[in-house]
């Protein structure tokens, strides 16, 4: 009993250095399998079974089109799009689903000019010929109209003058997706409209005449193109909180990425077109649409030219801004001003037009109808106009009791004055 009792140490040690040898040579695999991996490019490895990235250049080679209802359907099986179109083809399928949204884009463009009557104004406005360029565009009224102007705001990402949304245009249908409802509806109440154009502000010199949105610096590469689209408006909130906290400047340098001149970022296109273009419209109330990001375009654009908006603009209605009064630094007065002035529809289970409770000190908060973030621009439509409709309302009724004392009282200083002649 003894002689066993003795040989148990000497066993432990023999299975410690065996247990050690063990993990050496796992580590020695794991390391020899991780050196292995580096020298693999899985890009490459997929590309040889992909076919070549060539796609259709208009709806009718893709054999899409839109029906009467605004909805994208395929001409031959009337189904809606199928974002895979090939089983495993991951990469094919994203290009595929870009290509069709560069079409999308100009589709929307000639809507704005043949059903909206709208026309394009270049920015720069002292742009050289050979000067890259952006623009947006403006109703035949934009800048006479003596009344009532629209200004539209999108959000961040792919999208483009006159989209509220890329994925809902092709998913769902072009009156929830573009800003065409808005523009219709603006001109049958007697607006002028401007639609900006603010993520068209970068030129790529190593792709001719293609202007590109600006990306996350986190994005990945080969991420499905429809789930990138949903992270946009989430990675330019993270960006602008980055750029407050930091003190660093709002605009991304990257190799081969050039600003287009004065509008090399949402804020700085919100800021030129105001500065150029609203600023000289004749319009004695300006309204303003601004969606997610667009919102926190506004915000900047108050806090450099809080008296001009104050002065010109009648009421702003924001759908599920990115804005942040802290982070931005809003001044106490822009604060007070937005309390009487804005509204945020915002996602939410409530009922449409539901009162939330505030998480800032600035608008007012309440529910678009849908927990879907691209919607709420959509489903707050009506909502938006009836408040624009009653805060004008509300300014008429305090302009004409200002004039009635204005009148009543130089009424009364003639007749003292009578009486003491």
């Amino acid at each position: 009993m003894r002689s066993h009792l003795a040989a148990i140490p000497e066993l432990c040690v023999l299975w410690i250095a065996m247990a050690q040898i063990a993990g050496q040579e796992d580590r020695e695999k794991t390391t020899a399998l991780k050196d292995l991996l580096s020298r693999i490019d899985l890009d490459e490895l997929m590309k040889k079974d992909e076919p070549p990235f060539t796609f259709p250049k208009t709806l009718e080679e893709f054999e899409y089109a839109f029906n009467e209802y605004g909805q994208l359907r395929h001409v031959k099986t009337g189904e809606p799009f199928v974002f895979n179109a090939r089983e495993d083809l991951h990469r094919w399928n994203q290009k595929r689903y870009e290509a069709l949204g560069e079409i999308i884009t100009q589709y929307v463009y000639e809507l704005l000019e043949k059903k909206c009557n709208m026309t394009k104004a270049i920015l720069p406005m002292d742009a050289t010929e050979d000067e890259a360029t952006t623009f947006i565009y403006l109703s035949p009224d934009a800048l006479s109209n003596p009344s009532k102007l629209l200004v539209l705001i999108q959000g961040s990402g792919v999208v483009r003058a006159g989209q509220w949304a890329r994925r809902l245009i092709i998913n769902q249908d072009l009156d929830s997706g573009t800003q065409i409802p808005f523009i219709t509806r603006a001109v049958e109440e007697g607006y002028g409209v401007m639609v900006l154009n603010p993520n068209e502000n970068y030129l790529e010199v190593d792709k001719p005449a293609v202007f590109s949105p600006l990306p996350s610096p986190t994005e990945p590469s080969d991420e499905p193109a429809e789930k990138r689209e949903r992270k946009d408006d989430k990675e330019g909130k993270k960006r602008e909180n980055f750029t407050r906290s930091t003190g660093t400047h709002k605009r991304e340098q990257r190799p081969n990425r050039f600003p287009l001149g004065e509008n090399g970022s949402s804020e700085e296109h919100v800021l030129y077109v105001w500065d150029h273009f609203v600023s000289r419209a004749a319009a004695k109330n300006v309204f303003i649409v601004a969606h997610s990001y667009g919102g926190l375009s506004f915000v900047e654009l108050m806090n450099q030219r809080e008296m001009q908006v104050k002065n010109r603009a009648c009421a702003v209605a924001l759908t599920d801004s990115a804005h942040n009064i802290w982070l931005q630094e809003t001044s106490k007065g822009t604060q007070d001003w937005m309390q009487q002035h804005c509204c945020n529809w915002v996602s939410s289970p409530e009922p449409l037009d539901t009162l939330l409770d505030p998480m800032l000190p600035d608008c007012p908060r309440v529910s678009a109808g849908t927990e879907r973030h691209e919607l709420t621009s959509w489903t707050s439509f009506n909502s938006i106009f009836r408040f624009f409709t009653a805060i004008l309302e509300a300014k008429e009724d305090e302009e004409v009791v200002e004039n009635s004392n204005i009148v009543t009282t130089r009424s009364s200083s003639l007749k003292n004055k009578h009486q003491d002649l």
